[in-house]
């Protein structure tokens, strides 16, 4: 019997290095799979362990033009090969996926919602993207969610039907790599070193876009608050600066070298992160929150905000603290407790870690998407 054909769409070959390699690995052993995208050359796919690679011209900007010249490749090449399940992943691959594949007859069509951009977006352009998502949910024949709270949001916003949209095992598009986010002391001892941070500091560490929907402007004020009656306190910011934030800086009093330092991106997230004694993330919006469950799984307690997709993140007063949704004071009130209470912090950095661990290692996740392909496609 012909093993069945299964091919990822992406936009970029860095989402599916970052969110499929494992769960290819997995498919493999039953499964043909494949990957098109805007791949260039097979250096970008080096790693996967993919039968083949289609490019795609699949554009990250809006243009009905280009947007449909990807739509008539896709569609091509899916009739050429007679897949039997078609998955994208990302807005723009899923609006491309779900025509061309729609057209193209693919008999099972997933998409996977990782974050919504229009969750924060105001007026016509809002409305634009929601609809593309309204659009990808009624082409596909399986809608994925990398998280209950983004599912609800989705439901309620009147995106996708709650028959149809389904969270597998207890959320994250690909679990934390164990391993590879191992807390040990010597990395926590190296991370300081290089960066300077004397070892009394309680130190609150951010990962991610610098930018308002990641909280930013909430994150600023309510450290200079913290400061003014914790001089111990240390604020450590990892991330590409998108929006400027930096210009900012010098409207903060308390900020300076002694207690804040903006790193930039690092390639070492695994190590960096343990510098920190507290992930700190006030989000406006997120898909899951992976990088809290990275942080946790390294035994740091957690505070986010109470802004869907991250709620399933953490669990506040066991693993972390909940602040509100753009408030700065509910942010400071929850900083200058965990800064300081040792031992809280023990606590919270001990649960999450064991959630982690039995919840989102990436050998759970990608269990969970073996088992859903074997029912879809009737192994």
């Amino acid at each position: 019997m012909a093993r069945k054909k299964i091919c990822f769409v992406v936009a970029v070959p860095s989402s599916a290095q970052v969110f499929l390699k494992d769960h290819i690995e997995a498919l493999r052993e039953d499964y043909d799979v494949y990957i098109a995208g805007n791949i260039s050359s097979s250096d970008e796919v080096a790693g996967l362990n993919v039968c083949s690679y289609q490019h795609i011209d699949i554009e990250r900007e809006i243009s009905i033009k280009n947007d449909l010249k990807a739509v008539r490749q896709l569609s091509s090449y899916f009739r050429k090969m007679k897949f039997d399940a078609v998955h994208s992943v990302t807005p723009k691959a899923g609006l491309v996926s779900a025509l061309a594949g729609f057209l193209a007859r693919i008999p099972v069509r997933i998409h996977i919602f990782t974050g919504q951009v229009w969750a924060t977006r105001k007026g016509a352009m809002r409305f634009m993207l929601k609809s593309i998502d309204w659009l990808i949910a009624k082409l596909n024949t399986h809608i994925l969610v990398d998280g209950a709270s983004q599912r609800q949001f989705l439901v309620d916003e009147g995106v996708v039907s709650a028959k149809k949209a389904q969270v597998l095992g207890d959320g994250s598009i690909a679990g934390v790599n164990i391993q590879r986010f191992e807390p040990t002391e010597d990395s926590r001892k190296s991370a300081r070193q290089e960066l300077n941070i004397a070892d009394d500091k309680v130190v609150f560490v951010f990962m991610g876009r610098l930018n308002h929907d990641k909280g930013m402007y909430e994150l600023l004020p309510a450290f200079d608050k913290l400061v003014e009656t914790n001089k111990n306190v240390f604020l450590l910011l990892f991330g590409a600066d998108e929006e400027n934030v930096s210009a900012t800086f010098g409207n903060y009093k308390n900020l300076n070298k002694e207690n804040f330092l903006n790193y930039g991106l690092t390639k070492e997230p695994q190590r960096m992160l343990q510098a920190g004694d507290v992930f700190v993330l006030p989000t406006y919006r997120e898909g899951f929150g992976s990088s809290v469950i990275e942080a946790a799984c390294l035994g740091l307690p957690t505070i986010t905000s109470d802004a869907y997709g991250v709620l399933d993140a953490s669990i506040p007063g066991e693993t972390g603290l909940r602040c509100k949704v753009g408030d700065v004071e509910t942010l400071y009130a929850c900083m200058e407790e965990l800064a300081g209470d040792a031992e809280k912090r023990k606590r919270f950095g001990d649960a999450g870690r064991k959630r982690v661990l039995e919840k989102f290692a990436g050998s759970v996740v990608v269990k969970h998407w073996k088992q859903f392909y074997d029912t879809i496609l009737k192994k």
